[in-house]
């Protein structure tokens, strides 16, 4: 007897973390697992924040805090708006949540009514539909291929709005493809959505200081956009602050007012002592940031070389994150024994039964043609992963 909500049923469960849970599951078995799969940076949070939570439990920080987030916080988040990006905003446009997950989905529940649409460029982020489904909206996929680098055009944002178009979803640098929007690019979209007021951006930035190609542009930088543009950021991938749960919008005063209101009845204020820590992050030295781009980027260039090196593997260059994804699609219809590759997915079980790599494939990201890897991981990690890739793929006939 299913006695759970349509809500619920409607929604799928998160590839990655299935893809992780099944790849813990081998390792506990004792089965040497190189997983590739999960978005976190293998980094310890630098000193100096644990520092500041260290301090902030023994200064009691150990109460509710304001909805939105300390005052503290969200004004150096204004100072880091300002800095970083030549952004004004104030503290009463700052809303932080228990990570950017949160916030993203805050945004698309405080403006989604059934039946709107939301444009998602795919390849996306496999919780972008979900939340929108939540919602009990419509999400409305505009597909990039890898020949476009992974990136929407503007006539192809164009062609998608519609009268009923309330949000557009942009992730830049992205996961799960690395792509980074350049200045000219966002321009070209924000063409585009000068014509259709109505529709509002969610920009999801998280990814902003992990970025190869110099400095991080934001679509809100551009006059006509800022007032229709929510900014999400937060703290788990620039600070290898994954598991301390702090994300944030920046945004007009009428959306932040909604968040809060959503936010102040399912959660209330995000950890006190995370909260913090984040503003340590944000407020002292940001070495450990540019030192970890660095062995990003160091690593990029490894699994780049690597991948291109596999055949049947169609591989671009990310300017971003630590995600890799190559096209796979050569491989579809290809077997081993009785087992038959029919899509990504399947190919992604494959390597994880046969390699014990742990890979994500594409579908849920809508790009069943292509599989995520994350090179989150250590360069001898990388080295053995496609090794161990290569020789698995080369059974299949």
């Amino acid at each position: 007897m299913n006695q759970l909500s349509d809500r619920l049923n409607s929604l799928s469960p998160s590839a990655t973390l299935a893809m992780s849970q099944k790849s813990a599951e081998l390792k506990a078995q004792g089965i040497d697992v190189i997983n590739l799969s999960v978005g976190e940076p293998d980094f310890n949070t630098p000193d100096h924040i644990k520092e500041a939570a260290k301090k902030a439990i023994d200064e009691n920080y150990s109460r509710y805090s304001p909805v939105p987030g300390y005052p503290g916080l969200r004004n150096a988040i204004v100072e880091k708006l300002r800095k970083e990006n030549g952004l004004e905003y104030t503290a009463a446009q700052i809303s932080c949540a228990n990570g950017a997950k949160q916030s993203v989905c805050n945004v698309i529940l405080a403006l989604v009514n059934p039946g709107d649409e939301v444009v998602v460029p795919a390849p996306y982020w496999v919780s972008y539909p979900e939340m929108v489904k939540l919602a009990e909206g419509t999400p409305v996929i505009v597909s990039a291929s890898i020949e476009q680098d992974f990136k929407i055009t503007p006539a192809q944002l164009d062609e998608a709005i519609t009268a009923k178009t309330k949000a557009l979803i942009l992730c830049s640098p992205s996961n799960p493809t690395g792509s980074v929007y350049t200045k000219d690019e966002l321009k070209g979209l924000a063409e585009v959505l000068a014509k259709h007021p109505q529709v509002v951006v969610i920009a999801d930035e998280i990814y902003e200081h992990i970025n190869y190609i110099g400095k991080h542009q934001s679509i809100a930088q551009f006059s006509e956009m800022k007032e229709r543009t929510v900014i999400v950021n937060g703290v788990s991938k620039a600070y290898a602050m994954t598991g301390w749960r702090i994300g944030f919008i920046a945004a007009p005063e009428w959306i932040v007012k909604a968040c809060n209101k959503l936010q102040g009845q399912y959660t209330s204020g995000p950890c006190s002592v995370s909260q913090k820590a984040a503003e340590a992050a944000y407020t002292g030295t940001q070495q450990p940031v540019d030192d970890m781009r660095k062995a990003f980027e160091r690593r990029r260039d490894l699994i780049v070389k690597l991948a291109k090196e596999v055949p049947g593997f169609e591989v671009n260059v990310p300017q971003g994150a630590f995600y890799l994804f190559p096209k796979c699609s050569s491989f579809f219809g290809k077997s081993v024994g009785d087992l038959k590759i029919e899509n990504s997915d399947d190919l992604a079980l494959y390597l994880l039964d046969e390699a014990h790599v742990a890979c994500v494939g594409g579908t849920s990201f809508g790009a069943p043609e292509c599989i995520r890897m994350s090179y989150a991981t250590s360069d001898e990690n990388i080295v053995e992963a496609i090794h161990r890739i290569k020789e698995a793929l080369a059974k299949l006939k």
